[in-house]
Formats: structure tokens, sequence, C-alpha cells
């Protein structure tokens, strides 16, 4: 029971109000998302500014990121576009990230791409399985989280010498994690649509209902 709790976002207040602090956040990362990409392409990568800016504003929006959610359930300012908007915001700048370092010769294609294909097909899940309930974030999911956001940094920063090795490093472990993680996830989620109590409340219901749909001519023929 510890992998699975009750979404607390499934059914928000109805007092909840569109404009708040946790959904302005979430607008804020967004916004920042075109500035930190201009930023990180100026010059083809080769303004040093540039690049420190970049991950400063990288670093800032990370930090909304790991406190909209928690300010959103704390006050009872969850929102369905809350819901909606925090995970798009979150993958926007991952991706803007990868795929603005794979354009400048930084980080390999492939990288980029497993990291985006396993982000998406977790959100989807996510969405998937939102009616019953959430899965809460493993030990190994939150390291993930960490060491992502920290390789990403270190590959925006000009760095050179031992310090360039160490962020492949780095990521190597991220992208290890990340893939791990992903599967189970995909594990859990599927878990999740068997074990709920909304999918046991449908179980019941076929089984009363019987195989003519008769509740009163119920034949268990399960051995």
């Amino acid at each position: 029971m510890s992998d699975v709790a009750p979404d607390p976002a499934a059914t928000p207040p109805q007092t909840a109000r569109l404009v708040n602090l946790p959904n302005a956040l979430t607008m804020l990362r967004l916004a920042v998302v075109p500035v930190f990409a201009v930023l990180l392409l100026a010059d083809h990568g080769s303004s040093t500014a540039g690049r420190y800016w970049a991950t400063l504003f990288f670093a800032l929006a990370i930090i909304t990121d790991r406190y909209d959610g928690q300010i959103a359930r704390r006050r009872g300012q969850v929102t369905e576009f809350g819901k909606l908007a925090d995970p798009i915001a979150d993958k926007a700048l991952t991706g803007t990230a990868l795929i603005g370092l794979s354009v400048l010769g930084l980080l390999p294609w492939w990288v980029t791409l497993a990291i985006l294909v396993r982000e998406v097909w977790v959100t989807l899940l996510r969405f998937w399985v939102i009616r019953h309930g959430v899965i809460a974030a493993s030990r190994g999911g939150k390291l993930k989280t960490v060491l992502q956001a920290l390789a990403i940094g270190l590959y925006i920063l000009p760095l050179s010498g031992v310090l360039a090795s160490v962020r492949w490093w780095v990521m190597g472990v991220a992208l290890v994690l990340t893939l791990v993680t992903g599967i189970d996830y995909v594990y859990r989620a599927l878990a999740l649509r068997r074990t709920s109590a909304r999918a046991m409340a449908a179980a019941d219901a076929r089984r009363a209902a019987g195989p003519t749909g008769s509740a009163g001519s119920v034949t268990d023929t399960a051995a």
C-alpha cells in the first residue's frame, strides 16, 4: 500500500481559484522555457555568459517545479489547470534543455531521445491511471529527478577537463535510473489499474451481473 495512494488531486476543492500561487509558479516555469532556450543557444552555444545565464534560469525553473505542487496541496489550491499544466511545464523545460544540448553537439541524440520517450510515456501512464489513484514516487524516481536535473545543469555550464568528464558519468547514472524507474512505473500502473478501489468495485459489479447479465444467475467457473 505504500506504493499507491489516493489521488488528492483527483477531486480538487471546488473553492480552489484558478489564479493562485502554485499556478503562477507553473506559468512562470513555462514562460522561462523560451528565454532559457535563447540563452542556451546564443552564438551557437559559444557564449559563455549565455550559458551561465541559461544555467541560472534552469535552476530557478527546477526550484519552482519542486515547490508548486507542495504549495497547492498544502493550501488546498489544486486545480484541473494545475494538474494539466504542471507536467507540461516540467517536460517542456527538460525537453528543451536536452534538445538544445543535442543541437549544440554536447549531448548524444540517443540519450535525449531515450529520456524524452520515457518521460512522455510515463506522463501518458499517469493520466491513464489518474482516476484510480497516483503512484507515489519511489526513491529511485526521486533520485532520478535530482540526477537528471544535476546532469543537465552540468552540461549547460561551459565546463572542461575533469568536470566535463564528471557530468558524463552523472548523466549516465541518471539515464540508467530513468529507464529502470520507467519500467517500474509501468508495472505499478498496471497493478493500480487492477487493484484500486475503483477497479475492485467494477469487478464486483461484473461478478454480480453474472455471465448473462442477470444478478440472480451467477456461476463462478474460476478454479
